[in-house]
């Protein structure tokens, strides 16, 4: 089966378990070219609600941010039982993050996880520029390690979200970083890894031409 056909079935065991960590990373490259090139792979989403009531094996897990123009179903032309999506602003990790990919990947069998940060990140501009909203001054706090980070450019009123390749670098700096909080603080996630079980790659999304690009 190749990949085209494989986004076209509904995911089963029998399906989750062929894919390995590198077939799963494949299977998101090409659908994002499908998307970049105004494709779609020739599936029915009813159908799929309805052989996945039952129960669901999703090949990936996919941590983003909840800017509404990057929907990881969408971006990465996923059908309903194919992928985990995992959304918070800015993309990061925390205790219960970690726990919901812990089930995604100990429990439910995914052998792959992006954290997928973005472009003109609307978070972290808030991160670079200090941002103070109630709840949100907490929550942007877990993106300022990747602002402090980021050293260069080194004067103060270029490291604000009027500088968008600053914003950019400090964005992809943030996925770096949560790749390595999972692996710091999740025992279960890092020995699936050190096992070959599963894979942790990192990602950005560009929201002008709609491509992924995959970080080493």
């Amino acid at each position: 089966m190749n990949i085209l056909e494989f986004n076209t079935i509904t995911q089963t065991k029998s399906t989750q378990e062929s894919v390995s960590p590198k077939i799963a990373l494949d299977i998101l490259k090409a659908g994002n070219e499908r998307f970049v090139n105004s494709q779609k792979a020739n599936r029915n989403l009813n159908t799929q609600v309805k052989d996945t009531s039952k129960g669901q094996f999703p090949f990936a897990t996919v941590l983003s941010c909840i800017d509404s123009r990057v929907s990881s179903e969408l971006i990465f032309d996923q059908g309903i039982g194919d992928i985990f999506s995992v959304r918070i602003a800015g993309n990061f990790v925390n205790e219960d993050i970690l726990g919901s990919m812990e089930f995604a990947c100990k429990l439910a069998g995914t052998p792959l996880i992006v954290v997928l940060g973005h472009t003109s990140c609307g978070a972290v501009k808030g991160a670079c520029d200090h941002a103070k909203l109630g709840n949100l001054t907490a929550m942007l706090e877990k993106i300022s390690p990747a602002v402090e980070t980021v050293t260069s450019p080194s004067e103060v009123d270029q490291r604000t979200s009027a500088n968008i390749s600053f914003v950019n670098e400090v964005a992809e700096k943030n996925v770096n970083l949560n790749i390595q909080r999972i692996l710091n603080e999740s025992a279960v996630l890092a020995e699936m890894v050190n096992n070959g079980e599963i894979e942790i790659i990192g990602g950005m999304y560009d929201i002008n031409s709609g491509k992924v690009e995959f970080l080493s």
